[in-house]
């Protein structure tokens, strides 16, 4: 199922704060040099990774739930946006969470996949994106270049 476009447009105009789960500390991964481009993009970052302590000179956060109890400190408002870098498998326990912290909108990366998840979290009211890079998204829309 592909996404509308204006749903993307929305998710990367709205968001300010935005968890990046599967964040790795290596500067050749994908995940961290998104999570350093999201940064430098003007949104406000939460990495998740229970096996780190910092990323990108960032408090790293074990669980959606730490993350989302620091951004509610640091901004007085939630995540807005949870961005997967976990392998599919691992999809529906996030999914349950995003529903659970009533996160708007969830963003699964290139190459993970999960229909009955995604489906469960649009029936939730959840908007998502899988199989797609917010990087390239983001780069693709000079108008969002601007900062948050």
């Amino acid at each position: 199922m592909s996404t509308d476009r204006a749903v993307i447009d929305e998710m990367l105009r709205m968001s300010k704060n935005i968890a990046v789960v599967g964040i790795s500390d290596k500067p050749w991964r994908a995940s961290h040099n998104i999570g350093r481009y999201l940064v430098n993009s003007g949104y406000r970052i939460f990495p998740v990774n229970p096996v780190l302590k910092l990323v990108l000179g960032l408090p790293c956060h074990p669980d959606l739930d730490a993350a989302q109890a620091a951004a509610r400190a640091e901004t007085t408002q939630g995540i807005d946006l949870v961005d997967v870098f976990r392998a599919s498998e691992h999809v529906p326990a996030i999914v349950d969470d995003v529903i659970r912290l009533a996160i708007p909108f969830l963003w699964l990366q290139d190459d993970v996949i999960h229909e009955e998840a995604v489906a469960r979290a649009r029936a939730a009211g959840v908007k998502c994106v899988q199989n797609d890079c917010i990087y390239r998204e983001h780069a693709a829309r000079p108008q969002l270049h601007t900062g948050h």
